[in-house]
């Protein structure tokens, strides 16, 4: 790569509270190390479209406790072709941008990917309230999404106690389950139902839910990711089998909105200086990740190569909370 002057700056793929903080630190990095920064609406469909503009110090004040992301987000059919992808290092070339941060969770990766391979640096940033991109333990948004689930699940239980109801949460989580696994631990759940592990509905929710209440229990929880879904269908089967008034919450998007939290606001900006500091340093086509406590980064094609696997320990944890 040459010399760096001028880099662009992205979120992509589902908004999560945070990256604002991400975007801000990019900038202010970019700034304090004498780089211009060009911000891109609305994702690899706004690099497409030239929706471009340099961004300030100043452009970012304000940002850092807002949810959701000022750049937007969209999705482009377009950039998923060899042409498109050819179109956008074009007009990233119209407008100087030498290197590209991208903020986003595996989608957004593979396509900065391809941006790399065709000759525009990239850095990736993680940007996804589901923690499922393999190569960090944390991804930006997490822990806000669960704080919202977890505000959620102690209004619900107030209400569940009240008419000693049995709760079905239905939380976001297509291909992972560690919000569920995770609201389910600090919700005091029966039981977590996960899209990477197998479920039996009469062993694995129904005995829990009769073991406690013949233990005088009065109010019941059952967590479910969006991966597995049919909250509605197995409150039914809960109601029918145990003649327990039982009722499903989908929380839906609320999951992705709202203030970060400091921890979100805090992970979001040191991975945004760190992927500045990386292009500066020459080093190219990497993502940014969170290892063993520590701020760290991968190889981009290495990274998208790895697997996660959900942690068996918590699985076991939350049975043994639940008796």
């Amino acid at each position: 790569m040459g010399k760096l002057k001028t880099i662009g700056v992205l979120t992509s793929g589902g908004d999560a509270p945070g990256m604002n903080a991400a975007v801000r630190a990019v900038v202010r990095a970019g700034i304090y190390y004498g780089l211009k920064v060009m911000g891109i609406r609305k994702g690899y469909e706004g690099l497409l479209k030239g929706d471009i503009e340099e961004m300030t110090a100043r452009s970012v004040g304000d940002l850092i406790h807002r949810g959701g992301t000022a750049l937007q987000t969209a999705r482009s059919p377009e950039f998923n072709t060899e042409a498109g992808v050819n179109k956008a290092i074009a007009i990233a070339g119209v407008f100087g941008i030498d290197a590209l941060v991208v903020i986003g969770g595996d989608g957004s990766y593979r396509g900065a990917l391809d941006l790399g391979k065709k000759g525009l640096p990239v850095i990736c940033i993680p940007g996804t309230i589901d923690n499922d991109i393999t190569c960090t333990e944390y991804t930006i948004g997490f822990d806000t999404a669960m704080n919202t689930v977890q505000d959620a699940i102690d209004k619900i239980r107030d209400t569940a106690y009240s008419h000693e109801r049995c709760s079905v949460l239905e939380v976001m989580g297509r291909k992972a389950g560690y919000i569920a696994l995770n609201v389910a631990i600090s919700g005091g759940a029966e039981a977590v139902v996960l899209p990477e592990k197998d479920f039996n509905i009469d062993i694995d929710i129904i005995k829990p839910i009769i073991e406690g209440r013949n233990r005088g229990k009065k109010h019941y929880l059952v967590v479910i990711a969006e991966g597995v879904g049919g909250a509605v269908e197995i409150a039914e089967y809960i109601e029918k089998k145990t003649e327990i008034k039982t009722r499903a919450t989908i929380l839906g998007h609320i999951q992705r909105g709202g203030s970060p939290t400091v921890y979100d606001r805090v992970m979001a900006s040191r991975m945004g200086a760190h992927a500045v500091k990386l292009l500066r340093d020459g080093h190219v086509n990497r993502a940014v990740s969170f290892i063993n406590g520590q701020i760290t980064d991968y190889d981009l094609a290495e990274a998208l190569s790895m697997k996660k696997t959900i942690d068996e320990e918590m699985i076991e944890l939350n049975k043994i909370l639940a008796l």
